[in-house]
């Protein structure tokens, strides 16, 4: 039997914290996952408490205030710590997603600049053949960032643009999110049950 799985969720300064609040809460409640490494960066952790109106605290608390309770499989760490153990191609890792991923961070790690743990963990994964999803977010993209991004995913990123889904008939930003975080989740192995899959034309309503 396959063991439960070891991942790792990064955080950076774009928009879009309220995919990285589902996302955890959906690793946090998934019976494969054993541990999820968190980490955010200083400019996410900003973005994260402007958007989700987080109250101020130390780092160690991102994962419970992200989640509204105590975590029970998240371990956070500072940026700044290169030492951490998801730096290491030696520790067992399963893949990483950086959601939001901005652009700075996606350049980063398109070239190879590991000058922070966010961007040494997607480094490793680079290296090592592991699945690194970056959800990017930025809108119009300029041609810097498209270089960045080809860049990026030749390197064997999949390039996950943090854009909603409009097919499934969600109503709501929340079941938008939820279903964006879903989809990300099969790329890393973990197919959701909740995700909507496409089985043709959508009957019309009477």
């Amino acid at each position: 039997m396959e063991s439960a799985a070891i991942l790792s969720l990064a955080i950076t300064g774009a928009s879009g914290a309220g995919v990285a609040r589902v996302l955890l809460a959906m690793l946090e409640r998934d019976p494969r996952v054993a541990h999820v490494d968190l980490v955010a960066s200083p400019h996410g952790l900003r973005v994260a408490r402007e958007e989700l109106d987080l109250p101020e605290g130390t780092l160690d608390q991102l994962a419970h205030r992200l989640l509204g309770r105590a975590p029970g499989k998240t371990e956070v760490h500072d940026d700044r710590d290169i030492g951490a153990n998801i730096a290491s191609g030696s520790y067992p890792s399963r893949g990483m997603i950086v959601a939001p991923c901005s652009m700075g961070t996606c350049a980063g790690i398109a070239h190879g600049l590991a000058d922070s743990l966010i961007k040494r963990a997607a480094d490793v994964c680079l290296k090592e053949r592991r699945p690194l999803v970056l959800a990017v977010r930025e809108t119009p993209l300029n041609r810097i960032h498209l270089r960045n991004l080809l860049e990026a995913s030749e390197a064997g990123a999949t390039i996950f643009p943090l854009m909603p889904a409009f097919y499934d008939g969600a109503l709501t930003a929340e079941a938008m999110t939820a279903q964006f975080a879903a989809r990300l989740l099969e790329h890393v192995g973990l197919p959701q049950p909740s995700v909507f899959q496409w089985q043709g034309r959508r009957p019309r309503q009477a």
